[in-house]
């Protein structure tokens, strides 16, 4: 499934969004259910902030707990790939825990995005559980002001 965000021509592809919202549903109506705190290859999806300006488009991660060396990003085309794990660290010592909801697992996000960057000046941080990514657009991608002049 491919959806447009906001007109502005940036596509996200997300596969399985339409079972993602069944089962945040399941998860609502039966919480205690459905809850496995045991389960290490519980997929989780971190939010996307993707916004451009006139000369980069920035993408942001809300990423927390997650450690640096467990992320890659990745930059094919016009495609941007964020993948990355957040490991389940439970210490088994503690066995009076009335309830944990902690996400943790693999995640991969990817980004269609709307213009041409120039792939060797992408820059990415990581900071507060945020991660960063500014894309500079190529020369090409960025809008240009054309000036009409008027005859009379």
């Amino acid at each position: 499934m491919l959806t447009v965000r906001n007109g502005s021509g940036l596509t996200v592809w997300e596969p399985f969004s339409g079972l993602r919202r069944m089962q945040d549903e399941m998860d609502r109506l039966f919480p205690t259910y459905w809850q496995n705190s045991q389960n290490e290859d519980a997929e989780w999806r971190p939010s996307l902030e993707v916004h451009e300006d006139p000369d980069k488009i920035v993408v942001k991660a809300e990423i927390p707990g997650v450690k640096k060396e467990n992320v890659s990003i990745t930059l094919l085309e016009d495609v941007l790939t964020i993948k990355g794990e957040r490991k389940f660290e439970h210490e088994e010592k503690k066995e009076n825990y009335l309830l944990f909801e902690g996400s943790y697992g693999s995640f991969h996000r990817t980004v269609q995005l709307p213009n041409q960057v120039k792939a060797d000046a992408v820059k990415a941080e990581y900071k507060d559980g945020i991660l960063e990514i500014q894309l500079p657009k190529a020369e090409e991608a960025k809008t240009k002001e054309i000036k009409i002049s008027v005859k009379q």
